[in-house]
């Protein structure tokens, strides 16, 4: 085993939510405002997944007041605290970019049965 994956085993997390591309989930984000922190949540749909080990990310998408706004996450970053699954998406893409030129009903993820 090389030095670096001996130096990163030990930051990625143990109890992780396994979720894929398409599904809804809620992240629980910690925000630390001066010296308190509180949890915001971010509702949307991962439109995509990349990377692996330690640095893995993932992007959500929502449409917030009329606006689409898109956050990647790192997935072992001690900031997201929790991975809610809301629903489960069935797609047959690994990123679903072409979601950023919907609108409306268009831009909805068949759910899975």
């Amino acid at each position: 085993m090389d030095a670096l994956k001996i130096i990163t085993e030990g930051q990625i997390k143990e109890d992780q939510t396994k979720f894929n591309i398409g599904d809804t989930v809620k992240v629980h984000v910690k925000i630390k405002e001066g010296n308190r922190e509180r949890i915001q949540v971010f509702e949307g749909t991962v439109i995509a997944k990349r990377g692996g080990g330690v640095s893995e990310t993932f992007t959500v998408r929502r449409v917030s007041y009329g606006v689409g706004v898109e956050k990647v996450f790192p997935l072992n970053s001690p900031n997201v605290e929790k991975i809610e699954v809301i629903r489960k998406g069935k797609v047959r893409r690994s990123k679903l970019y072409y979601l950023r030129d919907r609108v409306g009903k268009a831009a909805k993820v068949k759910e899975q049965l």
